[in-house]
């Protein structure tokens, strides 16, 4: 069987691993838009290893984190790629919080996770000195690892075992040819047998040069991210993150110790202006069309219109942005926040303005389409790899 996988990012790439570990037989070519591999989602996050705390137990997202975390730091142990357990502290500021940690903490206990740690005073300050809440949850499977190694390991990898990466392989045009496909690319046509789409922030519109409804759809949302300054990068050991808001896929503005030194702190959450927007002034008008037009958008906005103003105004005031942080290390001051880099989610939407929060793989008749891959995605990529090599027929 001659298979074509529509992006080359990590889900994309694991994809073709695992489905060349399971049959080596079929003949795998990998079409990456981009002049090399995994220049968007894939490295443009906080290099975090999830072990499955947040999702809803049966899930498939709760499945894959809690599989993937294991392949992953085997895979990483296995090719010297830069990674630590270092284990993550989220943390209740008030009594308000504390009945949602407690259901985090019950959450994480039905997913599998092993060691979870329920602080309170003094002993949040002994895994964290700086950090300012009532109670805590001490998560210690979870970690940071370097997704930029990764995602060459695995393209070397794949290259190794026969599977043709190709990249500047942008796909115009899918059509249906016999009981196969034939893609069409900017660098030629290629048959397939089946087609995987792993097109991440194009993933709908992918779905739809193959003939499916985008019902759903791609609303970008950018991250902007700070760095602590070097001299005061000692206030956060690892990670600390917020209990978040469970009606919103994010996680809240967190501090994260990043694999190769430094912390990072971020993201916000706003609407980006392009798909691959990763600065304010980055502005696509088919991107932006495409957004501003989709009903589910503004049923959004309007359902959650404070949430919306809040993460634009933190969006342009580093004060406000700082102050969300200093929620959980207080002696944190705005001149210790300097630039840092940012990241788009592809967040799949309903037209009736919920955010699709697992993940979504539809199949069809030689195709299938990865519709959200949002966070655990890179942590779980080989799971999900697995997942949809085993769903190849």
């Amino acid at each position: 069987m001659r298979i074509c996988i529509i992006g080359g990012g990590i889900v994309g790439l694991a994809t073709a691993l695992q489905h060349q570990r399971r049959r080596p037989g079929d003949e795998i070519v990998l079409l990456e838009k981009e002049s090399g591999f995994g220049r968007h989602q894939s490295t443009h996050n906080s290099g975090v290893l999830h072990a499955g705390l947040y999702y809803k137990p049966g899930s498939v997202k709760a499945r894959m984190a809690v599989d993937g975390i294991r392949m992953m730091t085997e895979f990483c142990r296995s090719h010297g790629i830069a990674h630590e357990i270092c284990g993550k502290l989220v943390v209740a500021v008030d009594d308000s919080e504390v009945p949602r940690l407690r259901s985090l903490h019950e959450r994480g206990r039905q997913n599998g996770l092993s060691g979870l740690e329920w602080l309170e005073g003094g002993a949040i300050r002994e895994v964290e000195p700086n950090v300012a809440g009532v109670a805590a949850l001490r998560v210690p499977e979870e970690g940071i690892v370097d997704y930029d190694a990764v995602v060459q390991a695995m393209a070397r990898d794949a290259r190794e075992r026969g599977a043709s990466l190709l990249a500047d392989s942008r796909v115009e045009r899918i059509e249906r040819e016999g009981a196969g496909w034939r893609l069409h690319t900017v660098k030629g046509d290629h048959a397939a047998d089946f087609i995987i789409n792993c097109a991440g922030l194009h993933c709908d519109r992918v779905s739809a040069m193959a003939g499916e409804k985008r019902a759903t759809r791609i609303v970008p949302f950018r991250g902007e991210y700070f760095k602590l300054r070097p001299e005061r990068a000692h206030l956060v050991r690892n990670l600390i993150y917020p209990v978040p808001d469970p009606t919103f896929p994010f996680l809240g503005v967190h501090f994260t110790r990043l694999v190769h030194g430094g912390v990072e702190a971020g993201p916000n959450a706003i609407l980006a202006t392009a798909r691959e927007g990763y600065r304010k002034t980055d502005i696509n008008a088919a991107d932006l069309w495409d957004a501003l037009t989709f009903p589910g958008l503004w049923r959004f906005m309007g359902r959650h219109a404070g949430m919306c103003r809040d993460e634009v105004v933190r969006s342009f005031s580093r004060r406000v942005f700082c102050d969300s942080l200093r929620r959980l290390v207080p002696s944190l001051e705005e001149s210790d926040l300097a630039p840092g880099g940012s990241g788009v989610r592809a967040q799949a939407m309903t037209p009736s303005g919920e955010l699709v929060q697992d993940f979504e793989i539809i199949e069809r008749p030689n195709a299938l389409h990865v519709l959200n891959a949002p966070s655990p995605a890179a942590t779980a990529s080989l799971a999900i790899g697995e997942e949809i090599s085993l769903r190849v027929k």
